[in-house]
Formats: C-alpha cells, sequence, structure tokens
C-alpha cells in the first residue's frame, strides 16, 4: 500500500485505531464480523442518518454499504424509529408470540410470490441453515447443489463454493463429512442437467438469483427460468436466497420482478428494517413440516424441529412492518435504482476517459466494479476485459481491493464489501456527483502508482 494512503487514512483514526486496540484485548479476531478487518485498524462508527455515516473521529462518508445492504429506505428514517419506539414501549422482549408478529408474516406473504408460508428467523444465515434443513426432509435427499462464488450464509452446510479455490472448504472446523453434502459447480445449465441425471442424492439447489455475492458474478433471468424448469423436472427444490434481493429488486424482490416462483425462498436484511431478523418462506406443501399434528410419532420424529428466543422479536417486527409498507409502494426501489444507474454510467464514463481497463456493472440497486490489476496486462480495450469467471471476478488482488477502498474512505466514500455497494431511497444526485468525483480520483490515483492497469 502506498505510504501516501496509509498515512491519511491512519491521521484520520485515532479514535478508532484505540478502540481495535481495546478490541483486540476482548473480542476474538478483534472485530464482529470478517469483512470488518481492515489494515491497519478498521473505522469506528458513532451514528448514521440518510445517506450518510460518520465515525467515531467525526469523519463524515457517503455510504454505500447501507447496514450490508439492510438500509433501502436510508439509515435511521423516521418512520421506522417511531415504529419501534411505539413497541418498544411496551417491552423488549416476550419469549411468546405477539399480534405484530402476525402483522409481519401476513405482509410478506402479500409481497413475495413463495411466501405462501412464513417462518421467522434471525438473520440470513439461520434462515439458509433451515432451508436445508427442510429441502433433505421433504425429499429424503442429503446434498445441496451450489454454484461457484455463491454466498448464503457461513454455516457448515455451505462450507464450500463462497470463494476461490471453490472446492476448499470456507473455514478450518467443518467436518468433511458435511463438505460431502455440498456439490459446487459453474453456473452452467449443461452441468446442472448431468450433475441432476448422474446424482440422485441432490435435494435441493440454493442459489443467489442475481449471481454470485448479489451480482458480483451476475446470472440474467433466462439463467433462472431453464434452471426452474430442470429442478420441477428432476424433483429438486430450488431455493433462492433473497437476503439481499428480497424487497430491494422489486416489492417481491427478485423473483417478483422476473416472474419465476422458488420452492423456498431465504430472506432478510430489508425485511427486518434495519434490525436482525429474516424468515424461510415457501410453499405451503413444505412448509407444513412444521406443523403439530398431534399424533406423536409425527410430532416428536417427522417434523422439523425449529427454536430460536428471538425469533420475530416485537423490534424487528415493527421497523420490518414500517419498512415493507413503503418497499410495497415501489417508490424506495425506484429512487435506489436510479441513483445506482447514476453510479454505474459515471464510473463507466470515468473508466473509458482515464483508459482503465476495468469496467462498472450491476442490477436494480447495486454496483459493482472490476478492475484488472498489474499494469502490462496487455488489455486493448474495456471490451475485452469483461468476463463471466467467478474465479476472476471475486479474485481481484486483495491489494487492489485495499487500495481501492481505502483511497474511496480518506476522500469520504465507504462502500458495502470489496469494491461494491449499494444505493438506497436516501441517496440524491449530489450524493452521486461528489461520488464520482471521489471515484476518478481514486482511479488516478491507483494508475498513478501501477495498483491497476491502464489499456494498452
Amino acid at each position: 500500500m502506498s505510504e501516501n494512503w496509509l498515512t491519511a487514512y491512519v491521521e484520520r483514526g485515532a479514535r478508532s485505531r484505540d478502540l481495535f486496540e481495546q478490541a483486540k484485548r476482548n473480542t476474538a479476531g478483534g472485530v464482529g464480523h470478517d469483512l470488518r478487518y481492515s489494515f491497519p485498524f478498521p473505522r469506528y462508527i458513532d451514528h448514521a442518518a440518510g445517506s450518510r455515516i460518520w465515525d467515531a473521529d467525526g469523519n463524515e462518508y457517503i455510504d454505500y454499504g447501507m447496514g450490508n445492504a439492510a438500509c433501502l429506505l436510508g439509515h435511521s428514517p423516521p418512520d421506522v424509529l417511531d415504529a419501534v419506539r411505539e413497541v418498544m414501549g411496551k417491552g423488549l422482549h416476550f419469549g411468546l408470540d405477539h399480534p405484530v408478529q402476525v402483522e409481519w408474516a401476513g405482509l410478506i406473504q402479500q409481497l413475495i410470490p413463495s411466501a405462501e408460508r412464513v417462518r421467522f428467523v434471525n438473520s440470513g444465515t439461520e434462515g439458509s441453515m433451515l432451508a436445508l434443513r427442510v429441502a433433505r426432509a421433504f425429499t429424503r435427499r442429503t446434498k445441496v447443489l451450489r454454484f461457484e462464488g455463491h454466498f448464503s450464509g457461513w454455516h457448515d452446510y455451505v462450507g464450500r463454493g463462497a470463494m476461490p479455490p471453490f472446492d476448499a472448504s470456507i473455514s478450518a472446523g467443518i467436518p468433511p463429512a458435511t463438505l460431502d453434502t455440498i456439490v459446487v459447480i459453474p453456473a452452467d445449465l449443461d452441468l446442472v442437467d448431468e450433475t441432476f441425471r448422474t446424482d440422485p442424492d441432490i435435494a435441493a439447489v440454493m442459489l443467489e438469483p442475481s449471481g454470485a455475492s448479489w451480482g458480483r458474478v451476475p446470472l440474467n433471468a433466462e439463467f433462472n427460468r431453464e434452471l426452474r424448469r430442470l429442478t420441477a423436472d428432476h424433483g429438486v427444490l430450488l431455493i433462492y436466497d433473497e437476503v439481499i434481493t428480497g424487497f430491494r429488486y422489486s416489492p417481491g424482490g427478485y423473483q417478483g420482478l422476473v416472474g419465476i416462483t422458488p420452492d423456498m425462498s431465504v430472506l432478510g436484511k430489508i425485511m427486518a428494517g434495519g434490525l436482525p431478523g429474516g424468515a424461510l418462506v415457501g410453499r405451503a406443501d413444505i412448509m407444513s413440516l412444521f406443523d403439530f399434528t398431534g399424533d406423536p410419532r409425527h410430532d416428536r420424529h417427522e417434523r422439523i424441529q425449529h427454536l430460536g428466543t428471538f425469533n420475530a422479536n416485537p423490534l424487528s417486527a415493527a421497523a420490518g412492518i414500517a419498512t415493507l409498507k413503503q418497499a410495497a409502494t415501489g417508490w424506495p426501489q425506484d429512487q435506489a435504482d436510479r441513483m445506482a444507474a447514476l453510479l454505474r454510467d459515471g464510473m463507466e464514463e470515468i473508466l473509458e476517459r482515464e483508459r482503465v481497463a476495468g469496467y462498472a456493472y450491476g442490477d436494480s440497486s447495486g454496483f459493482h466494479v472490476y478492475l484488472e490489476a498489474h499494469p502490462g496486462s496487455g488489455a486493448k480495450d474495456r471490451a475485452a476485459v469483461r468476463t463471466t469467471d467467478a474465479s476472476r471476478l471475486k479474485g481481484i488482488p486483495g491489494a487492489v481491493v485495499s487500495a481501492f477502498q481505502k483511497n474511496l474512505q480518506i476522500r469520504g466514500v465507504e462502500v458495502l464489501s470489496f469494491m461494491a455497494g449499494v444505493t438506497s431511497a436516501a441517496h440524491s444526485e449530489q450524493d452521486i456527483g461528489e461520488t464520482l468525483n471521489v471515484f476518478q480520483d481514486t482511479i488516478r490515483t491507483l494508475v498513478r502508482d501501477n495498483v491497476v492497469a491502464r489499456l494498452s
């Protein structure tokens, strides 16, 4: 990393540096989430409003992380805060079901096509873990088919496939027998068909319908339609991970936008309005595995057991309802999509003008940036740099990612992860203009310091 970037980063973060020193003494790994780690120290956020966040040192950022994409309406929307305050006056947690929970489930059911029934969880990871338990029970098969690069949480049963090398475990501590239940292939429909024909133990395909890491390795609607046909033909359940795309791509998520209904969907983030929460939703016959019948044998041995102290907690339910009522109108998505399109188009213009071997892309309210590292790569035009290779798109060198992020941060722009982010309904054309100025300065710096390639 250039000494100039590091110096500027350190000078802006005295308080964050001190907090990290404390965290290293009391927090395992020093951070609460692996993506929050940053050398030489992460920034600690003090407060947020609208499209902006402020760190513990008082630095202001235009935020494209948006609570890991949970805040479609922007940070601290007044209607959502009011709803939480009202419910909070009645108690923080009951440990029992409550009326707001039933309203929340009904609203999700109205919006998401696959949501014939709703089962609440506390996060996207819990939702995908539960989805696979249900799929195995319903089909009486064992394995899940995943596509290279797709992320559906950090639990053991998705412990292979999210990051290169895609056939390796994502973490220490996952039993080999568990990894043997995970089949990972490129997103190739011929390979899907072949896998179904040669391995009769595939219970489900679980994927992010927009593509790996919310579109970093994109998929299109045609792929999803053919996948829906193949899964139906082979009796394999189709599970959409809509933790990020849910309510963001449309009021009905990705599936509502393109008209493809999976057998089950995993929801999170936006559905809880910025508080912890998630859900598994799906076909009524599949979700009937949760039902109590009164038959002792069935209820003990044949139904899905699922618990969770904070499932559908009142605060998350209130925040979720307030958010989804606005999401149901479509206006937040329209505004966020328009801002993201302006941002992507502006980034493309800058990369073209600066003759940089890279491109900006994305759908809906998301954006991704691919930059070819190592000057002298030989790229002669930007079209030749475009790729669908998951290993390349998810294999940008860490030095490039770090330089990109830190150059944005010292200029007052925050991204979600790697070289990507999301917009919200709170982002404005002024935010986009300021961001594009920062992006241009960043690209010029990366070229100057020989981090990324110019076209030959």
